[in-house]
């Protein structure tokens, strides 16, 4: 996380927005891939046309659908951007994802205080982890 690039105000919220739902997300990927693997009939979209373009091959469908899938696709982006980077944290920086985003039961002040650093500080870290987060994801 070097480069401190200058992000919009509209991303950095989206970002934090998107770690504050970060376990959310991940439940919904596991939902979204039970529902395309377990799903029992198909919608037959080929009203009296010929044949359809999916293989008659239910596994490589299932393949087909799990990886053609945009939304489950664009989530599965956004966890794997914020596990990246927090994987590469410091940690202290680990800690303060853990207590800003996902825990939610302390202010910025203690915050800081449970890291023993400044609020300042604290804030400084959060802006390079919202940085590197929409880098990874290709947001800017």
């Amino acid at each position: 996380m070097a480069a401190t690039q200058k992000i919009r105000k509209g991303t950095f919220l989206h970002v934090e927005s998107e770690l504050f739902a970060y376990h959310e997300t991940r439940k919904e990927i596991v939902r979204l891939k039970n529902e395309i693997l377990h799903s029992s009939s198909t919608a037959d979209e080929n009203v009296g046309g010929g044949r359809g373009n999916l293989p008659g091959d239910p596994t490589s469908r299932t393949a087909i659908l799990l990886t053609s899938h945009k939304k489950l696709e664009q989530l599965q982006n956004i966890v794997d951007a914020i596990e990246s980077v927090v994987e590469r944290l410091t940690d202290e920086k680990k800690r303060l994802v853990c207590l800003r985003y996902w825990e939610k039961r302390l202010t910025w002040d203690g915050i800081a205080a449970e890291l023993h650093v400044s609020r300042r500080q604290a804030m400084r870290w959060r802006d390079e982890i919202v940085r590197a987060v929409a880098e990874k994801i290709g947001w800017r």
